[in-house]
């Protein structure tokens, strides 16, 4: 039986070269907090609760709250009540946002293709195949609880 450890080992090690990366820095912030909000709202197609975004990113409702609050600061978003049920807060982009969103998956998007095309095709379409797998085996271990 293979012993995993030092193929683990490794791939901690890579990933901490990564992390070092100024412009996988800016991708992974793009991929969390603030940024991440509006990703989240652009994808959902419309109006989000706060509680789902939460719920999404495994963090607190009053961390939620905080975020919402500079977003709307920065004119970003705005929160409305839920016509369908006046309990409900939801949550949407301003015009100004949706183009900064816009903007930002741009960016992304740009960088994603950089490294991609610098794989080739074969290792590109191998990367994000593994990519996948090890998302599915993550959500797998882990569940809905975020936890471990």
């Amino acid at each position: 039986m293979m012993d995993y450890r030092p193929l683990a080992a490794e791939l901690v090690s890579r990933l901490f070269e990564i992390s070092k990366n100024k412009p996988q820095r800016k991708m992974h912030q793009s991929m969390r907090g603030e940024a991440f909000v509006l990703q989240y709202v652009i994808y959902h197609k419309g109006a989000v609760a706060p509680s789902e975004i939460s719920h999404f990113m495994n963090i607190s409702t009053a961390r939620m709250a905080v975020t919402l609050n500079g977003l709307e600061r920065k004119g970003l978003v705005t929160r409305r009540i839920d016509p369908a049920d006046r309990r409900r807060i939801l949550v949407d982009l301003t015009e100004t946002g949706l183009a900064f969103a816009m903007r930002q998956q741009s960016h992304l998007l740009w960088h994603a293709t950089q490294i991609v095309e610098k794989l080739g095709e074969h290792d590109a379409e191998e990367f994000v195949r593994l990519i996948g797998r090890v998302a599915d085996i993550i959500d797998a271990m882990h569940g809905d609880d975020g936890g471990g």
